[in-house]
C-alpha cells in the first residue's frame, strides 16, 4: 500500500470509545432526499467509510436508505462503517434524549450508532420545533438543563449499548473544558469548523492531551468567500505537488491529525475529495506559517443557530 493509499484509508483510536473512526469522512448536509441517498451510496463506492448524519438535517431516512442497501447487498460490512450522528438543541433534556437518539437511531436503519454527539452546547426550548423562536424572532433558549446533565444522558446512551461512543460538535474550548472536567466518560470526537484559515491549534492540542479526535468540518470552507481553494499559498501548492487546491486542503487536515468531513453531490468532486495524499514538509509548513487570514465561516459555535442550515419561515 502506497502512502497516499495509506492516508485516505487512516482511522484513528477513540481513547473513549470503541472502534476507531476514518480519516476521511463523508458529511450528510445535503437539502435534497434524494441526492442524499445517491451521494451517499456514491461516497460508499468510492471508498467513504465514515458518515456524519444528524436530526437536524432531516435526513436522515435518505442517508439509512443508502447504507441499508449497501450492507443488504453485501457491498460493505456494517461493521466497516462509522456512523455519526446528533442530537438536536431542542432535545437537550435528558428525559428527551434517549428517545431522540433512538428515533436518529431507527431512521438510520442501524442497531448501533458509533457516535452520538451533542450538536451544539446551546439547549433550545423543548418540542417538535427544531427551531422555536418568540414573537420577535429571536431563538428560544432553554434555561432549564444544564450541558452537563445533557452530557450525563449521553453516557447513559453508552452503559445501555447501543450508542459505542459520545462527542461534542460546535463547542468551544471553554465549553469542552467543562464537559472534561465533569465527565464519568470522556468525549471520544469534539466536531468543529477548522481549515487553513481556523486551524483551532489550541483546541486541537488540548484534544490531543485528552485522547480526544479532533473531526474538521468545512475543511473547504464550504465555498464560502475567501474561498480557501482560491489562497494563493494552496494553489501554489496544488500546482507543486499536482493536486487540486481542494486535495491540498484536505490532506493538510488529515496529516496534522485531525479526521474530517467533506460533502459534495457530483460524484466526480466526492471522487476527486477520497483520493488525498502525502503532502511534503515544506509545504506543511506554508500552510501553517504562511497563511494569515483568520475567518470563521460559521457562527454557530456562538449561538447555537446553524450558519449552513437554512432556517425554515
Amino acid at each position: 500500500m502506497d502512502t497516499s493509499t495509506a492516508l485516505r484509508r487512516q482511522t484513528i483510536h477513540l481513547a473513549h470509545g470503541s472502534g476507531a473512526i476514518p480519516v476521511v469522512g463523508f458529511g450528510t448536509l445535503i437539502p435534497d432526499l434524494a441526492e442524499t441517498t445517491q451521494a451517499v451510496k456514491t461516497a460508499l463506492g468510492v471508498g467513504f467509510r465514515h458518515f456524519d448524519c444528524a436530526e437536524r438535517y432531516r435526513n436522515e431516512e435518505a442517508v439509512g436508505a443508502a447504507l441499508h442497501d449497501a450492507f443488504q447487498a453485501g457491498a460493505v460490512a456494517r461493521a466497516d462503517v462509522f456512523i455519526t450522528t446528533k442530537l438536536w438543541n431542542t432535545n437537550h433534556r435528558p428525559e428527551r434524549v434517549g428517545p431522540a437518539f433512538e428515533a436518529s437511531r431507527r431512521r438510520l436503519q442501524i442497531d448501533y450508532v458509533d457516535c452520538y454527539l451533542i450538536h451544539t452546547p446551546f439547549a433550545f426550548a423543548p418540542g417538535d420545533d427544531q427551531d422555536p423562536r418568540d414573537a420577535r424572532g429571536e431563538v428560544i433558549y432553554d434555561d432549564g438543563v444544564t450541558l452537563v446533565q445533557t452530557w450525563q444522558a449521553l453516557e447513559r446512551l453508552v452503559d445501555d449499548g447501543a450508542c459505542r461512543s459520545i462527542g461534542l460538535s460546535n463547542v468551544s474550548l471553554e465549553k469542552l473544558r467543562e464537559i472534561v472536567s465533569a465527565a464519568r466518560i470522556l468525549p471520544a470526537v469534539v466536531e468543529v469548523e477548522s481549515h487553513p484559515y481556523l486551524p483551532e491549534w489550541e483546541l486541537l492540542d488540548f484534544c490531543r492531551d485528552h485522547g480526544i479526535v479532533l473531526l474538521a468540518f468545512a475543511p473547504l470552507g464550504h465555498s464560502m468567500e475567501p474561498k480557501l481553494v482560491d489562497d494563493p499559498v494552496i494553489t501554489a501548492i496544488a500546482e507543486r505537488v499536482h493536486l487540486s487546491p481542494a486535495q491540498v486542503l484536505l490532506s493538510w487536515a488529515a496529516q496534522r491529525g485531525t479526521a474530517f468531513l467533506t460533502t459534495s453531490t457530483k460524484p466526480q468532486r466526492i471522487q476527486e475529495n477520497y483520493e488525498i495524499s502525502l503532502l511534503p514538509d515544506d509545504a506543511m509548513d506554508d500552510i501553517r506559517y504562511r497563511i494569515t487570514s483568520a475567518i470563521r465561516f460559521n457562527a454557530v459555535v456562538n449561538s447555537g443557530q446553524p450558519g449552513f442550515i437554512p432556517r425554515k419561515e
